[in-house]
């Protein structure tokens, strides 16, 4: 990395055009290259917490990167015979929703659309997250979390268009935690996190009292960036094969536009880059950020504390433009 990489980020720091910025840290062939830390108002899945000082103990929230991590425990428990196949029908895993399963185009829904987010359901989440109308706040408020995903409309055929959903990944979540039969973090620190050496990790519980699967992650950017590393070693750590090799293809293999840019795998983004290599990207709201790039065996983390910013890419963009920079 360029020398000057620190100095400039306290430079973008300071002038406002890396608005709230919490953290950065970079590694690079397995070595940390640099790690950053700042200080700035922050919130704990919508409480605030004041002005926090940062450093590579601190827990941040990953928001929707979250997501990302359920898809990969969702291999893992795939693999271990927990949860349903990729082509069973969702609605077969809910045999509560009888009522549901009537309709033959709902049946139509399988696991790997949840995975892919293809349900073909209506849900909306470009509302902002303070807005009752946006469709994770809604879910969350609802008397039961997953009929209301189940049930909203169906707006596409299963597996014709992507649609970002908070809503899928907390049916995911909830699968592995009821085939595993303990809450969703104690399966990760279990199967996932403990293995790595990640001890500190939180997950905030939506008000079903179940871990909000979706958003509620909290993790440290050293040990974000261990997942980002997993992901350039296929799932081994020490040797010992944490999530199966071939979860991690399916995984990173586009399967439907997604944002501008981006494809979208099994919970996970997909960027082809200029010289037409693969990137993979975890993406939270407010700037959080997981960025791997196996050409260049790179893994970066950037926390910010932007979440009710219009324009929070503009410094999370601008960030990541200098990170690009510095490469050498």
């Amino acid at each position: 990395m360029a020398p000057d990489l620190a100095a400039r980020l306290d430079q973008g720091v300071q002038s406002g055009e890396f608005s709230n910025l919490h953290a950065v840290f970079i590694a690079r062939k397995g070595r940390v290259e640099m790690e950053r830390y700042f200080e700035g108002p922050d919130e704990r899945w919508g409480t605030p917490l004041g002005t926090v000082a940062f450093n590579a103990d601190t827990l941040h929230d990953l928001r929707s990167v979250s997501k990302s991590i359920v898809g990969l425990l969702y291999g893992i428990a795939l693999a271990e015979g927990k949860v349903p196949a990729l082509d069973a029908p969702l609605l077969d895993a809910f045999p509560a929703y009888l009522d549901l399963a009537r309709d033959e185009r709902r049946r139509a829904i399988r696991i790997s659309h949840a995975l892919a987010m293809t349900m073909g359901l209506e849900w909306n989440e470009d509302l902002p997250y303070s807005d009752p109308r946006n469709s994770e706040i809604s879910m969350e408020r609802s008397k039961d979390r997953y009929r209301y995903v189940l049930e909203r409309p169906i707006v596409a055929n299963p597996g014709e268009r992507w649609r970002y959903s908070g809503g899928a990944t907390a049916l995911l979540g909830h699968l592995i935690a009821k085939g595993a039969g303990v809450p969703l973090l104690d399966y990760a620190r279990d199967r996932l996190f403990s293995p790595m050496g990640i001890e500190k990790v939180e997950w905030t519980r939506g008000f079903n009292g179940e871990a909000a699967a979706a958003s509620g992650l909290c993790m440290r950017a050293p040990d974000l960036a261990r997942v980002g590393q997993l992901l350039l070693q296929r799932g081994e750590w020490n040797g010992r094969a944490l999530v199966p090799k071939d979860w991690i293809s399916e995984s990173l293999t586009p399967r439907a536009d997604a944002f501008e840019g981006l494809r979208y795998g099994y919970h996970w983004y997909v960027i082809q880059r200029q010289d037409g290599s693969p990137a993979y990207m975890a993406i939270g709201l407010g700037g959080q950020r997981l960025v791997v790039i196996p050409a260049l065996e790179l893994v970066y983390v950037i926390f910010m504390g932007n979440y009710y910013r219009e324009d929070q890419l503009k410094p999370l963009f601008a960030v990541q433009k200098l990170i690009h920079a510095s490469l050498r």
